[in-house]
Formats: structure tokens, C-alpha cells, sequence
């Protein structure tokens, strides 16, 4: 990682939630951070805030304009689908003129009609006030893989971030660790921090109850709650051992709109297949 890059991810460790506006005064005096933000999204470290860029209109969308009388959306939807298909390319959002429609509503115009594939968008970094924050992978790397080598000058402050950052995550109890218990002859109960799978359910339990997720409790609200002091890894093995013992169901997400960037990270992903993020207590 270069210098500068581990710059940038130390400022965001000091911001709240390790969440900032990239025009904030700390991140002023630094040169080349869009590329530095483009280069670490690369790497899945941090996510920044997006507008779409260009959009061009996909097969169903032309199937659609040739039948609009079996159309399945809005008038202004139609509308806006049917300025694209005039370009004879990709364009941007200023280029689909419409009085009626304000910015905002032609990006969620925009964005519905991507979401049912009858355009292809291209997203970028919002040009006008962006915001940048670190991922739950940014965050696992900084805590656990990241090892500096080489020579950097770093002020003290960056340097006091990066410890507050590893001390929040420093075990609270003593022997913490994944210990084996056999009891009454049973087969033992793993123990991770402290916390045993039966108490992670009681867990999800209350969660439910306190939230009124009627069960179906997202899985970052476990995230808020558990991490620390269990890490990621660990939540997620304890979570898919109460699966095994039919204790608990695992369900995808099939609607992500609702739920943020940060939110939807918190989820379990399987082999880039959809994400785990409800959780039904059996």
C-alpha cells in the first residue's frame, strides 16, 4: 500500500463511523485523493458516494418502447426510456432534457430503469458533495492483515487514530478465545469471546423483539451488537453452526433498496452468489 493510500484510510479511521465528506478540511492538503478513492474502492477498502455517469438503452428496454401499451412502468419512466433510445450511444443524465423532471427525480428514474434492466448505467463519483467511508473488508484489513513494512513519516495524530482503531478491538475479558466446554456428557458448546452459540441466539431473540423485525432480523443489527468483541469471521461461523443445528435460518436479500452501502456489506456473501442477511430464529 502507498503511503498516501494508508493516509487516507488513517484520516477516515479518525472521522465518526470512519465516514467523511471528501471536501472536509482534513482531506484538503491531500493531492490525487479521487484516484486515491478510486484505487482503494478497487481493492473494496472504502466506498464513496455515486451519481450515474452515462446511460444506454439494453434490448428489453427497445422491446418495451415497440409495446408500450403492455408497459409495466410510468408514464415519465416511458418518457425518460424513450429520449434515451434516440441516442445512438451513451449519454448523461443532462443530455435526457425534461422541464417537468428535477435532477433528483430523473437519477431515481434513471436508476429504476437500470434496476430492471432496460438501461445499462455507468456510475462515478458524485462531483458535488461526495462522501467516503471505510468498508466492513477495509476494516477486517486494517485490524487484521494490514503489516506496514518500509519507511513512511505519519504525524501523531494519524498514528493516535490508528490506535484508538486497534484498541476498540482489543479483547475486554480475559481468555478470550474459542473454548471447548463439555457438560453432563453433552457434546460441548463452543464459546467464542465468551459468548456461547446459545447465547448468540438469545441474542438474535432480543434483537427481534426490541426491533420488530418479526423474524427477520437483518444480520448488521447482530453486526452493532457483537462486533466487537467477536470478529466478523467468528459471528459468521457461530451464525452458520446454529444453521447446521436447524436452530436459526440464513435468507437472501432480493430487495436491496431500503438498506445502505454499509448495511448490505454486513451481509454474508457465498461464492458471489446473492448475500445471506435476514436471519429466522426456528
Amino acid at each position: 500500500m502507498e503511503t498516501k493510500e494508508l493516509k487516507f484510510l488513517i484520516m477516515l479511521l479518525g472521522c465518526e463511523n470512519y465516514r467523511s465528506s471528501l471536501s472536509a478540511n482534513s482531506f484538503k492538503d491531500l493531492k490525487g485523493k479521487e484516484k486515491i478513492c478510486r484505487d482503494l474502492s478497487d481493492r473494496q477498502l472504502i466506498d464513496f458516494s455515486r451519481e450515474i455517469a452515462t446511460v444506454k438503452i439494453l434490448p428489453p428496454g427497445e422491446a418495451l418502447l415497440n409495446d408500450p401499451a403492455q408497459s409495466p412502468i410510468t408514464d415519465k419512466e416511458l418518457r425518460v426510456l424513450d429520449k434515451i433510445s434516440k441516442a445512438s450511444g451513451k449519454i448523461s443524465p443532462s443530455e435526457i432534457k425534461s422541464s417537468s423532471l428535477k435532477a433528483a427525480e430523473k437519477e431515481a428514474i434513471l436508476t429504476t430503469l437500470s434496476e430492471r434492466e432496460f438501461i445499462e448505467v455507468e456510475t462515478r463519483m458524485k462531483k458535488a458533495k461526495a462522501e467516503v467511508w471505510i468498508t466492513q473488508q477495509g476494516i477486517e484489513y486494517l485490524r487484521d492483515d494490514y503489516n506496514p513494512q518500509g519507511n513512511a513519516i505519519l504525524s501523531l495524530d494519524l498514528v493516535g487514530n490508528y490506535l484508538r482503531f486497534l484498541r476498540k478491538y482489543l479483547p475486554s475479558k480475559p481468555d478470550q478465545g474459542v473454548n471447548l466446554a463439555a457438560t453432563n456428557g453433552q457434546s460441548p458448546t463452543v464459546t467464542i469471546a465468551n459468548l456461547t452459540d446459545e447465547e448468540i441466539l438469545e441474542t438474535i431473540q432480543k434483537l427481534d423483539q426490541e426491533l420488530g423485525t418479526e423474524n427477520y432480523l437483518p444480520i448488521f443489527h447482530l453486526r452493532e451488537k457483537l462486533q466487537p468483541p467477536l470478529s466478523r469471521d467468528e459471528l459468521d461461523k457461530a451464525l452458520y453452526r446454529l444453521e447446521e443445528a436447524e436452530q436459526i435460518e440464513l435468507n437472501i436479500l432480493e430487495e436491496p433498496g431500503d438498506y445502505t452501502p454499509e448495511q448490505l456489506e454486513a451481509g454474508i456473501s457465498e461464492n458471489g452468489e446473492d448475500s445471506l442477511f435476514f436471519i429466522t430464529v426456528d
